[in-house]
């Protein structure tokens, strides 16, 4: 097998972590990266190599792409995978969160982009693999901030991807549906304390709720679906260029493009009432 150099962010937790165990299983020599360290033992005690990664540090992306580089000489595939949901209405959500959220989802990854391609371009290959969401072609209320940094990844990630063509170097978007993590739980907190006592506190009370029960135990896939679908991309000569992958992925990316704005917003508010 080609064994290959993979760096994985957010690899603490969900589908990082999930998809960090499946190719340490297929041989490869995997940088695990994430700002929670302490949450990466298992995979260091499984061959991987911890890093710290702070997506809103320069320095640390910096400092995470350097030692890949000098310990390994290449990194073969990046995976960017690290990001979070930031839900709250516009008028409440200020500017400096919705900046971090932005920080986080697009300009951190860019910026490990943007360290990582001169090292793939030098060898005229590599592939680059964006965790975007169904959320980069749809919206749900209250998620504006959120919806906005994967819409943006997906036009940013079509652009880079016509930009390093000609190096040989793929990249590949990423769109989960529903899938079994923390998400739900850990974008409920935050949206009650953004909006849940103001003028949008019914929504914001129903988005939560809805959204806890949608992403519990059997309420979505397994990250392993995503797991694979990176490993299918790492592997193929030719990867396509997008993955829709888990629960209500893809129906929802064909509903979103078969039906009116004015349609699409009564489906997405009927299942939040």
């Amino acid at each position: 097998m080609n064994q290959k150099v993979i760096l994985i962010t957010g690899a603490s937790s969900g589908i990082g972590k999930e998809t960090a165990r499946k190719l340490l299983a297929e041989g490869h020599t995997v940088y695990a990266a994430a700002r929670r360290v302490e949450q990466m033992r298992d995979l260091q005690e499984a061959g991987a190599i911890v890093v710290p990664l702070d997506m809103a540090k320069e320095e640390t992306i910096r400092a995470c792409v350097d030692r890949v580089i000098g310990e390994r000489g290449r990194i073969d595939a990046l995976f960017n995978n690290a990001g979070f949901g930031l839900y709250g209405s516009v008028e409440e959500v200020s500017i400096d969160d919705a900046r971090y959220q932005f920080e986080v989802n697009l300009f951190g990854l860019a910026r490990l982009t943007q360290l990582v391609v001169p090292h793939m371009r030098a060898r005229r290959s590599g592939i680059i693999i964006n965790t975007s969401s169904v959320g980069g072609k749809i919206y749900t209320p209250l998620g504006a901030w959120y919806h906005a940094t994967k819409h943006a990844l997906e036009g940013w990630s079509d652009c880079l991807r016509i930009e390093l063509k000609p190096f040989g170097i793929d990249v590949v978007v990423v769109e989960p549906g529903i899938i079994v993590t923390s998400f739900g739980s850990v974008m409920s907190a935050p949206l009650l304390k953004q909006s849940g006592s103001g003028p949008y506190k019914e929504l914001a009370r129903s988005v939560a709720q809805t959204t806890e029960n949608a992403y519990r135990a059997g309420g979505g896939s397994s990250p392993a679906v995503v797991a694979n679908a990176v490993s299918r991309a790492i592997a193929a000569r030719k990867p396509k260029i997008r993955y829709a992958v888990g629960k209500m992925a893809k129906p929802l990316i064909w509903l979103r493009k078969c039906v009116g704005d004015r349609t699409f917003d009564r489906l997405v508010m009927s299942q939040v009432k």
